[in-house]
């Protein structure tokens, strides 16, 4: 299935004749590269925090956040940008139903309206609580599963329709292993303190939620506890995200019959009509244990206690959507108690980026007609193209590859598409109803409509020119079944160089280093480098090539096993070694590409430091980010990035050239000795 990279590294904005203002108020511009660094500690000691220090001492993390840093920086600057559509789309009386304004502007009201939202309620969700009240035996149980499909309200198992691995010019579908109601498996099943205290929470989270949706509180107590078990049932079925990362293993096509063995309480064939799915002989199944489990999860858990799960599922789904008390509810657990966050936003900010989140194509047309600067396009290619020839460079002088695999890989490389900036093609919402009478009902319309638009490519030729993502999205990712890297408009953003352009250190340290470079290098990290230039997931290595490239890479899981996050936590080599092979591939093609220009060539100090030294400073700044301990130990769980601290100081800890820059000796924490230096692209 598709593989979204998520990296949310930092951006650039500056205008197209920022470069005239370069030397206007120069004795007031103050070097975001350079102006947090802390002296107190050594590159060596630890290079993160050598670079960013001093602006983490000056920037405690918000009440309100989970974070702080540049992510926090550049979304709040994104969200003033939203926050005007919205207002502006809001008070416009004139706008036409169906609209664009008219959509963002209703949607946008019937968040702020406080007032409608208290006195509906959960109403609108009742219809839905009734259909699951009607259930009376298992089949009406699957029956009801596939009815909140279509409503956008997923449970049970894993659904969707989208490119097939092994035939990337073709929609399939794909069964999988089902959400759970806590980020992740191990969840259910770790003992430590911080585990335990989450687990206790969550059962006291379902207890509320219950009371809440309307049980007595007898009910409540005893459905919390039977939700918790059968969730737990169904994690117990569920691989380890580790176990996830492997396409082969992930990928069994099976005909209809095949399916209905795992599963005998359910036929498939009218299952998948009943999804909207008609004409189809073969499906994906990714982990078949687990269907074999639910059969029997069907079985022994009682219909009463499928009913309870079916309606936590369509109440946790549209929570944020709700009254005061359920939001408040919502908010304790899965922003508190998991990312340790103290208080709620103001009610702006939250409707803000619900709204970009409902209606994020519609907002980001709007977007980067009134709010990108000219040229972003243009720029954005010309460094990633720049990044994409020193790749093939590095490729070409690799000495652990064969030229047969060398070939094969610049071929790769050539025909990879890079989409930045914005959609050619907008997705048509035209068939979307918003309006200003309840937050809730927009909410539910635009999880239906994603499940539409989802099912209605199945039978379709494959879409190119589809987006992911938004322009306004801080964030990219790599498509290994397309072969593409998509880069949104709003990573031309970088803080402090608002109306200059920056200079070549922090463009190619940033979106050189860990935008292209990084997201490029996922089409030949240890998942990407398994599909083939079409896209199709295809062993085009040779079988020595391949067992050298599995060794480089178990080294690199090896170094980040040893990281320790807090307490006795470490980073999970094996689950982030895709992000940080494309880390370290990331942070190499920029600085060989920034040492190609006359910048990255000068011996010139800027602020005092040499070129090399400020492209790693670069590096550093793209990563300036603070988390709360809550929401370090979250992401270890259910994440499969490295927290930034060491997306910084693992990569360059295998760089010769930071050696070499910071002048790092033997006796430094950091240093690692020559002979285990992780080199891969």
């Amino acid at each position: 299935m598709k593989k979204i990279i998520l990296f949310a590294s930092a951006t650039l904005f500056f205008a197209c004749n920022s470069s005239d203002k370069t030397n206007e108020n120069e004795s007031t511009f103050i070097d975001p590269v350079t102006a947090h660094i802390d002296s107190s500690i050594s590159p060596g000691e630890n290079f993160f925090l050598f670079a960013n220090n001093g602006w983490f001492k000056s920037h405690p993390i918000p009440s309100s956040e989970k974070s702080n840093g540049i992510f926090r920086t550049i979304q709040d600057t994104i969200n003033e940008s939203i926050r005007k559509i919205c207002e502006s789309s809001s008070a416009d009386s004139k706008a036409a139903k169906g609209s664009n304004k008219q959509k963002i502007g209703d949607f946008y009201f019937s968040g702020m309206d406080t007032t409608t939202i208290e006195k509906v309620g959960i109403n609108p969700l009742k219809p839905l609580f009734s259909k699951i009240d009607e259930i009376k035996n298992n089949k009406d149980v699957i029956n009801t599963v596939a009815y909140l499909y279509t409503q956008g309200i997923p449970s049970t198992f894993g659904f969707t329709v989208t490119r097939d691995e092994k035939n990337a010019a073709a929609y399939t579908v794909y069964l999988s292993q089902s959400r759970l109601g806590l980020p992740d498996r191990d969840y259910y099943f770790n003992t430590d303190e911080r585990n335990t205290t989450i687990k206790n929470e969550y059962l006291k989270h379902l207890d509320a939620m219950l009371n809440l949706i309307g049980m007595d509180k007898a009910l409540a107590k005893k459905g919390s506890e039977q939700i918790f078990k059968l969730e737990s049932a169904l994690a117990k079925s569920s691989r380890k995200m580790e176990d996830l990362r492997d396409p082969y293993l992930n990928y069994n096509k099976m005909n209809i019959a095949g399916v209905n063995k795992l599963t005998a309480s359910i036929e498939w064939k009218e299952m998948l009509s009943k999804l909207g799915i008609s004409n189809i002989d073969s499906v994906v199944v990714a982990q078949p244990e687990y269907f074999s489990a639910l059969e029997k999860h069907l079985k022994t858990f009682s219909v009463d206690d499928w009913k309870l799960y079916l309606k936590w599922n369509v109440a946790n789904r549209f929570s944020e959507f709700l009254n005061k008390k359920i939001v408040a509810q919502d908010f304790n657990f899965y922003a508190t108690v998991l990312d340790g966050i103290k208080e709620q936003r103001p009610r702006w900010k939250t409707i803000v980026e619900e709204t970009d989140a409902s209606l994020g194509e519609l907002i980001g047309q709007v977007y980067v007609e009134e709010y990108l600067p000219k040229g972003t396009k243009e720029k954005l290619l010309e460094i990633g193209n720049n990044i994409r020839d020193v790749y093939a460079e590095h490729i070409k002088k690799l000495d652990w590859m064969s030229d047969v695999t060398k070939e094969k890989a610049l071929n790769k490389l050539q025909k990879l598409n890079m989409k930045v900036g914005y959609p050619d093609v907008w997705k048509d919402m035209s068939s979307l109803d918003v309006s200003r009478n309840s937050f809730v009902e927009n909410g539910m319309a635009v999880s239906k409509w994603n499940y539409g638009f989802m099912i209605k490519k199945y039978g379709k030729p494959v879409n190119k020119d589809e987006w992911e993502m938004y322009p306004q999205t801080y964030n990219a990712y790599y498509d290994p079944t397309m072969n593409e890297i998509v880069v949104p408009a709003c990573n031309i953003i970088v803080p402090g160089f608002e109306g200059r352009m920056p200079d070549d250190a922090v463009l190619y340290g940033i979106i050189g280093g860990s935008t292209f470079g990084h997201e490029i290098t996922h089409g030949f990290d240890d998942q990407g480098s398994l599909y083939d230039e079409k896209g199709n997931l295809s062993d085009w290595w040779t079988k020595e090539d391949r067992q050298k490239f599995e060794a480089k890479t178990k080294l690199i899981v090896e170094q980040f096993n040893n990281y320790v996050v807090l307490d006795s936590i470490h980073v999970r080599g094996e689950n982030t070694q895709g992000e940080n092979i494309a880390d370290l591939g990331g942070v190499i093609m920029g600085l060989e590409a920034y040492r190609k220009t006359k910048q990255g060539q000068s011996t010139e100090l800027i602020n005092g430091y040499t070129a090399t030294q400020r492209y790693f400073l670069a590096y550093a700044y793209a990563w300036m980010v603070n988390r709360t301990d809550a929401s370090l130990a979250k992401q270890i769980m259910s994440d499969v990035h490295s927290p930034a601290e060491f997306r910084i100081n693992g990569p360059v800890s295998d760089i010769d050239e930071f050696y070499k820059a910071f002048n790092i000796q033997p006796t430094d924490k950091m240093y690692r000795a020559e002979n285990i230096r992780v080199k891969i692209w």
